[in-house]
């Protein structure tokens, strides 16, 4: 392996992780990283004195070319566009920064950002690079990029999970949805759900889904008795890590159908988010790597 080849595979995950966050596509952040490799095995290493920050910067511009032509595809989709869900290794919600910056709520509050604003949050918050970094990779100047900073940590701020507990007390509440949710418990339902509950889910056109979010506690609890999914022996629901929490594999005559994630704040669930669109499900039959 030369030296070009080997820096890239060490920091190959890293990378990854970036893209994945700024973009909310695990397949988009994969074409980032064909790109960023391309670049990358064109420069001469005898003149970059810090290889990781040239990666990052390397991938970050690519990410944000590719992240405008994402928000123009979003435009035309069919009902909402939920972020492509992975399935994380249970060491990821052991940094719980890492697992928070990668949960499906966050990826959807960062998707209120601008696409600047958005890459440098997570350089800055995720990834803890200098303003001098970021100004680099962003193209913009140090002062505008602390300036950037401290708009987009304020919209985050205002937006993101309050709730606090630990990784068992949200796998807790994920437990107590899932039996609700199969028995069709209504009253199991009222007792797990926060007052201002919002679902989502994603068929891409392709499968049922809804195409507007459902919200308010009785709503969603009436969706939810119903079933997002039919009851019956074909269907099975398993409790796997998503995106660095506890999530929902549903699958149906042993084929995977979709994937719940939850936002549980203060032992209630205050989002579900449903992806059934096909094409955002092929990382759920192994665990994807994040790292940061």
């Amino acid at each position: 392996m030369d030296a070009a080849t080997e820096t890239f595979v060490a920091h190959r995950n890293l990378l990854f992780t970036l893209a994945y966050e700024i973009l909310g596509s695990a397949t988009d952040a994969e074409d980032v990283l064909q790109e960023s490799w391309m670049l990358w095995v064109s420069v001469d290493l005898g003149t970059v004195l810090d290889q990781r920050a040239y990666l990052i910067r390397i991938a970050t511009r690519q990410a944000l070319k590719r992240l405008r032509t994402l928000d123009r595809r979003k435009e035309t989709y069919v009902g909402p566009w939920l972020p492509e869900p992975l399935l994380t290794a249970p060491d990821v919600a052991e940094d719980i920064e890492l697992a928070d910056s990668v949960s499906m709520a966050m990826l959807l509050v960062l998707e209120t950002l601008t696409p600047t604003e958005r890459a440098v949050f997570v350089l800055r918050e995720v990834f803890d690079l200098d303003y001098d970094e970021i100004a680099d990779a962003v193209d913009k100047t140090s002062a505008a990029v602390r300036q950037i900073a401290h708009r987009a940590r304020a919209h985050v701020a205002a937006r993101r999970p309050r709730g606090s507990g630990s990784p068992a007390e949200h796998r807790a509440a994920l437990q107590a949805f899932q039996r609700a949710v199969e028995t069709g418990d209504l009253q199991s339902l009222l007792d797990v759900l926060a007052p201002d509950v919002v679902a989502l889910s994603d068929g891409g056109g392709v499968k049922h889904a809804l195409l507007r979010p459902v919200v308010g506690i009785e709503n969603v609890a009436r969706l939810l008795a119903v079933g997002w999914w039919k009851r019956d022996a074909r269907r099975s629901v398993e409790l796997v890590q998503i995106n660095g929490g506890p999530g929902l594999l549903v699958r149906v005559d042993r084929e995977i159908d979709g994937v719940v994630a939850v936002r549980v704040e203060n032992g209630y669930v205050t989002g579900a988010y449903h992806v059934r669109n096909p094409e955002k499900l092929s990382r759920m039959e192994r665990e994807t790597a994040v790292t940061r």
